[in-house]
């Protein structure tokens, strides 16, 4: 008896070993991402005071998706294809707005590592997208190299913080 009933803990570890391994997470094409980003996607820098740090100025870097609730599976599947970041419940306060979800990359190594080398690969379509996401890299890089320690640093990071996400104003 005593035999049996580790045999069958045995197998079903293995089993859900197994299963846990072998499963494939849903993903989207990397078009699709591309896409995707070009309509509903950001490039984001904050800057923020903060007195702990040598240049008195904290610099966040992230990637945004926002969709509405329904289409919550669609930013999972985005996060499968890229292996990063999370998506998490935004609540809308603005009336007449549907309430929405975020997929957001906001770790340093993942958008050095995955998001910059992805989009540096499949080329964003729109040219103001594609202005947002140079300035990014070139944030990033600054970060990299410590540049944002120093004033010189902080106040390139602003001048190309000050290019980025502007809206085009369409002709009437």
């Amino acid at each position: 008896m005593h035999m049996r009933s580790q045999l069958r803990r045995s197998t079903m570890r293995q089993v859900r070993y197994t299963c846990r391994m072998g499963r494939t997470k849903p993903t989207v094409s990397d078009d699709y991402v591309v896409g995707l980003t070009d309509g509903e996607g950001c490039f984001h820098v904050n800057m923020g005071i903060f007195p702990a740090y040598r240049s008195g100025i904290r610099i966040q870097m992230h990637f945004h998706l926002k969709m509405q609730e329904k289409d919550r599976q669609l930013l999972e599947k985005v996060r499968n294809t890229l292996s990063c970041g999370a998506v998490y419940f935004q609540k809308e306060k603005r009336q007449n707005h549907a309430q929405c979800y975020r997929y957001t990359v906001s770790s340093q190594q993942d958008i050095l590592n995955k998001i910059i080398p992805f989009f540096e690969k499949n080329t964003l379509q729109s040219t103001t997208k594609q202005k947002s996401f140079k300035a990014f890299c070139k944030i990033a890089r600054l970060v990299q190299k410590g540049e944002h320690l120093k004033k010189s640093g902080i106040d390139k990071i602003r001048l190309l913080k000050s290019t980025m996400n502007q809206k085009t104003v369409g002709l009437a």
